[in-house]
């Protein structure tokens, strides 16, 4: 995923506050009756429900994050969840910083 891929992904104040909250789901969602909130992910309702949008709204802002590879989803029952991908949050921020 090229740069300006990932900062058109990122400038979104709604996707930006998605992986601020994955960052530490525990902090800022209840237990899930089902997937790990931090082995699985957060509920799609979860969190279309806290930024207040419908379900086919977060699936676009998580379509972009997935696409970068900055999130990623996982379906358990009818359900997706959704966690960061912190190694490739690393590899962003260190060809970030070489390029600037």
């Amino acid at each position: 995923m090229s740069l300006s891929e990932i900062f058109r992904a990122l400038g979104n104040e709604r996707r930006l506050q998605i992986l601020y909250w994955l960052k530490d789901p525990t902090a800022h969602f209840p237990p899930q009756q089902d997937g790990d909130l931090i082995e699985d992910g957060v509920c799609g309702l979860f969190l279309a429900d806290k930024l207040g949008i419908s379900q086919p709204t977060l699936s676009e802002h998580m379509r972009q994050l997935t696409s970068t590879g900055l999130v990623k989803a996982k379906r358990i029952k009818q359900w997706t969840f959704y966690r960061r991908e912190e190694a490739e949050i690393e590899r962003f921020t260190k060809e970030l910083h070489g390029e600037l």
